[in-house]
């Protein structure tokens, strides 16, 4: 069995602390067996690794988050990446390309998709090992896991199962809805409908099979090509409702989409994370700060205050996610970021009296880390050491700096920033449209 992760997101939902480079799954905020606290694809990996799945598992990612996940999960897994994103249909058909093509997985080997921001027992990812049994004795071409809905809702797929007898391990399933309104959703619970868990499990061979039918290439790089001009569709639409004969595996323990404010929060150990306090009549109310500054939150209840260098939110918990309508459309310019090497964090940027952009961000390199060899085109960069030990590899030539040392690095010239000790720096950045992508990387270490 191959395991595929789907880790992707606008980073709107859980604004401001999430963003285009840091989604969701990449926020420490859950509760970690070892102490401390732990993001969403931390948590599933070790859930994976303690059922035996770990080491056939593959992410599927927008390039724009490689390097954060690489430094999330390490070097050992492997991340395909998304030049746009287009919807779980094409992130499973890129996967499924890259796994014939690139990893020559047998045809009939079960390829298993999972969502990163599941929150369940570990428990869940055991019933994952039947999937290749209850293919294969079936005869169904697709199987799905499901669990019972705590509530009429308009957030999941709903699964009809044809009812089983007690002793089977599986049920036929005669309908599959996504996303129906309440009163639907309603109608189809007294039907026994589960709550799709966004599992999906099914031979190459068949999504192979599936994307020739649909007149689509099963190469990665013909994938490649044509991924911007793809349409924005879900596996389940474009799949999952075409397809019989489909099975689903039951599921009763613990089961939560993190997909808001107000679920995520139900599992927080503290009411409050960062600086600041919550008054005791504040009842069901959650602080999570990222900014030096302390926030006082004083009798309001139901609420969610989230506060870091892209923004601060005030809503109360059941509205919370109207913030995906009220951000701008388009990709939001993160002021945080996460990447391999260390982070960063824009301080200052605006538009000088020659029409330049300027860009003051403070970035912070974990020790024996390094940027990518590479250049600017567009804009040129001025380098302040604030601490720590820098080896600069500029134009194939080292550089040693230290605290206070200065060094400008024009438009177009080759570079590297190496950390020897822990580091931190300043960059000045001058230029047009700093928030494009203006970089051409030549080697990822050196």
């Amino acid at each position: 069995m191959r395991i595929v992760l789907l880790c992707g997101g606008s980073g709107k939902r859980l604004w401001p602390l999430s963003n285009e480079i840091r989604s969701k799954v990449f926020l420490k905020l859950l509760k970690s067996p070892s102490g401390g606290r732990e993001a969403m694809i931390q948590r599933i990996c070790r859930q994976l690794d303690e059922v035996g799945l770990l080491h056939s598992t593959c992410i599927v990612t927008h390039h724009s988050q490689v390097e954060i996940t690489r430094s999330y999960v390490g070097e050992h897994i492997p991340i395909i990446a998304e030049p746009y994103k287009r919807g779980t249909f094409t992130a499973v058909a890129l996967a499924a390309s890259y796994l014939h093509e690139r990893m020559q997985v047998d045809p009939n080997e079960t390829i298993c998709i999972l969502p990163v921001d599941t929150y369940v027992d570990t428990a869940f990812f055991r019933l994952l090992h039947r999937f290749t049994d209850v293919l294969s004795e079936s005869k169904a071409e697709l199987a799905l896991l499901g669990t019972k809905p705590a509530g009429p809702s308009d957030q999941f797929g709903y699964i009809v199962p044809v009812l089983p007898k007690e002793n089977e391990d599986y049920a036929f399933v005669r309908q599959f809805i996504e996303k129906p309104d309440e009163q639907t959703a309603s109608r189809l619970m007294e039907d026994q409908a589960l709550w799709n868990c966004g599992v999906f499990a099914f031979p190459l061979r068949f999504m192979l099979s599936c994307l020739k039918d649909k007149g689509h290439p099963v190469k990665v790089a013909s994938w490649l090509d044509q991924y911007e001009q793809l349409a924005n569709t879900s596996f389940d639409r474009e799949i999952v409702e075409h397809t019989q004969p489909i099975i689903v595996i039951g599921y009763n323990g613990l089961w939560n989409d993190l997909g808001s404010w107000s679920a995520l929060t139900e599992h927080f150990e503290d009411n409050v994370i960062g600086s600041g306090r919550i008054s005791d009549d504040s009842a069901n109310t959650h602080l999570i700060n990222e900014l030096p500054y302390p926030i006082e939150v004083i009798g309001i209840s139901d609420m969610i205050v989230a506060a870091s260098s892209d923004g601060i939110l005030i809503a109360h918990k059941e509205k919370a996610n109207l913030i995906k309508e009220r951000l701008p459309q388009g990709a939001l310019f993160p002021r945080y970021g996460e990447k391999r090497w260390g982070t960063y964090e824009v301080l200052n940027h605006w538009e000088n009296e020659f029409g330049f952009e300027v860009m003051v961000k403070k970035v912070q390199l974990s020790q024996g880390n390094c940027t990518s060899y590479h250049q600017h085109l567009h804009r040129q960069e001025i380098v302040t050491i604030a601490s720590g030990t820098a080896e600069i590899f500029m134009d194939d030539k080292r550089h040693t700096l230290l605290p206070g040392d200065v060094l400008q690095i024009p438009a177009g010239v080759k570079h590297g920033i190496k950390a020897v000790t822990p580091l931190e720096l300043m960059e000045v950045l001058i230029g047009n449209e700093l928030a494009q992508e203006d970089i051409l990387r030549f080697e990822i270490t050196w």
